[in-house]
């Protein structure tokens, strides 16, 4: 799970990146709207959490410029003003959660942890699943029909990436910035050689296929559709 955390405070910022941090999240920190607007539109989130009074672009417009864009990455609003008016504003701008400042470690902890829930889908057991696939996040398994595959550890995360966001399509630079990070020095054909890994680690499952290659943009988990049969065939 990899969060983002806009905040201009810069002691708050390292207390909620370092707390992120301990619970086991990768988390980026951004100081200004400007730099959290820029990271967030990278696609490479789970959750986004962003304080509304920011220099630069403020919260509630990174939230509502997302929003028009077409992003649902969950996000947490921080403020320190606890009037209904922003509530409401927050909300409105397409806002999943609020959460005044100054807060409890335990309840900010606890709501980041629903709204990943909501995002993920997960099963009681902690599987994310897609038809034959499976990831048990908390053990850091995979697994095909109940079958496991060995993976290592950045195979895992590009596979989880994927299942994450299954049926839609992500770019080489996105599955790039999300599993080796964005100041990572070495090239993007990184990607396409751990996607090679994969595949031929599904290959013995049959399941290779689920991973599809859309010509110069990416990859995409989506399972084939069976062919139709054209009028008059048959």
């Amino acid at each position: 799970m990899r969060i983002l955390a806009v905040e201009d405070d810069r002691h708050l910022l390292s207390t909620i990146v370092n707390i992120l941090r301990e619970e086991g999240y990768e988390t980026d920190g951004a100081e200004t709207g400007d730099d959290g607007w820029y990271l967030a539109r990278q696609g490479i989130y789970d959750l986004l959490v962003v304080d509304i009074m920011l220099p630069g672009m403020g919260g509630l417009d990174i939230v509502r410029k997302l929003r028009a864009e077409g992003a649902a990455t969950p996000l947490l609003l921080l403020t320190a003003k606890d009037s209904v008016e922003d509530l409401v504003r927050g909300l409105d701008a397409g806002a999943d959660d609020y959460l005044t400042k100054p807060f409890e470690i335990r309840e900010f902890t606890a709501r980041v942890r629903a709204l990943l829930r909501r995002r993920g889908a997960a099963e009681p057991n902690g599987d994310l699943r897609y038809n034959r696939l499976a990831l048990n996040m908390k053990k850091r398994e995979a697994s095909v029909d109940g079958r496991p595959l060995e993976l290592t550890h950045k195979e895992f995360e590009l596979l989880h990436f994927l299942l994450r966001n299954r049926e839609q399509i992500l770019t080489r630079d996105q599955l790039f910035s999300r599993v080796w990070g964005l100041d990572a020095d070495i090239g993007c054909n990184v990607v396409d050689v751990y996607i090679y890994y994969l595949r031929r680690k599904l290959k013995p499952h049959g399941y290779d296929h689920v991973i599809q290659t859309v010509r110069n943009v990416g990859y995409m988990l989506r399972e084939k559709r069976p062919c139709s049969p054209r009028p008059g065939s048959g």
